[in-house]
């Protein structure tokens, strides 16, 4: 009777899915904007879609998205560009909200034709930078930018639980 409650046990937790989630938080992504028109408020919408877009995407594969308060991160951000260059203070961030990672975003935009979806993935217990994205996306079209999205959430989630697969594209009628 022992025996066999016990292999039950084993078929049932080697069944069973795995509740020990990935925690991830995702800071707002800031816009460096190096156009002839930095900052019109298309480009700052969109740079605030990102986290949003991003948040969906890896929630999708089952990581557990950890929200950071936004008054916290204002009061951890020196400056332009400090949380993306200092791995230490945006793991205090992501510690302090309970979070295993934290991926500090940036919308590059050095020219009308192109942008780069830039982020850095830090492990919070060590403050070590795990990884290091580039997605670029051609345009502002909103899809455009969903596509590279999706190729920053394949990106972080080869570096950590490879569960995510990137939507099928929309397959479109010639009729």
């Amino acid at each position: 009777m022992k025996k066999t409650y016990f292999l039950l046990l084993l078929i049932t937790l080697s069944i069973a899915p795995s509740y020990a989630e990935t925690r991830i938080a995702i800071l707002d992504f800031e816009l460096n904007d190096l156009t002839m028109k930095p900052r019109i408020p298309a480009e700052i919408d969109r740079t605030a879609s990102i986290k949003l877009l991003l948040d969906r995407e890896l929630k999708s594969a089952s990581y557990l998205m950890i929200a950071i308060n936004l008054v916290d991160q204002q009061q951890a951000n020196s400056g332009f560009g400090y949380l993306f260059d200092h791995n230490d203070v945006a793991a205090q961030l992501g510690k302090t909200a309970g979070a295993d990672y934290v991926l500090v975003g940036r919308l590059h935009k050095p020219s009308f034709l192109f942008a780069y979806l830039m982020g850095h993935l830090i492990r919070v217990k060590d403050g070590q930078l795990i990884g290091n994205y580039i997605s670029e996306t051609k345009g502002s079209d909103n899809k455009l930018t969903l596509k590279a999205v999706e190729s920053l959430a394949v990106k972080i989630d080869a570096d950590l639980d490879r569960q995510y697969t990137p939507p099928m594209p929309e397959k479109k009628s010639i009729y």
